[in-house]
C-alpha cells in the first residue's frame, strides 16, 4: 500500500504544469487576448534572472521550461484571467533595453475579459 501511494504521488509531481505567473495592466492584457502580442517582455534584472533562467554547470544561463504563462490583470476576485501555451524565452533589445523575450503560443483559455 505504502508503494502504490508512493508512485502515485510522484507520478501526480511529474504530470504537474510547470506555470509562470504574470501580471499585465490592461492594455497589454487586452494586446495577448486579441492576438496582437506574441512576445512579453521584461528587463534583464537579477529579480527576473532568477525567475527566468537556471544557472548551468559553467555559469551558463540557460531558460527554465515552463508549460504555460498564466496572466492576471489586476488584483480583485473577479479579475481578467488568461492562460498561455509557453514557446520559449529569448534575449532582445526592446525599447533601448536588452530584455527577456517570453514567446507565447495560442491561447488556452480566457475568463472574466470582456473584449473592448
Amino acid at each position: 500500500m505504502q508503494k502504490e501511494y508512493l508512485v502515485i504521488k510522484l507520478l501526480n509531481e511529474k504530470m504537474k504544469k510547470k506555470i509562470l505567473h504574470l501580471t499585465l495592466t490592461r492594455h497589454w492584457f487586452n494586446q495577448i487576448a486579441l492576438g496582437l502580442k506574441k512576445k512579453e517582455y521584461r528587463k534583464m534584472t537579477e529579480y527576473w534572472r532568477k525567475r527566468l533562467t537556471m544557472c548551468s554547470y559553467h555559469r551558463i544561463l540557460k531558460p527554465k521550461r515552463f508549460d504555460e504563462v498564466h496572466f492576471r490583470n489586476g488584483y480583485t476576485l473577479d479579475r481578467p484571467f488568461m492562460r498561455v501555451e509557453w514557446k520559449g524565452l529569448e534575449i532582445e533589445n526592446f525599447n533601448y533595453d536588452v530584455c527577456y523575450a517570453i514567446l507565447l503560443g495560442k491561447i488556452l483559455e480566457i475568463k472574466n475579459w470582456v473584449k473592448e
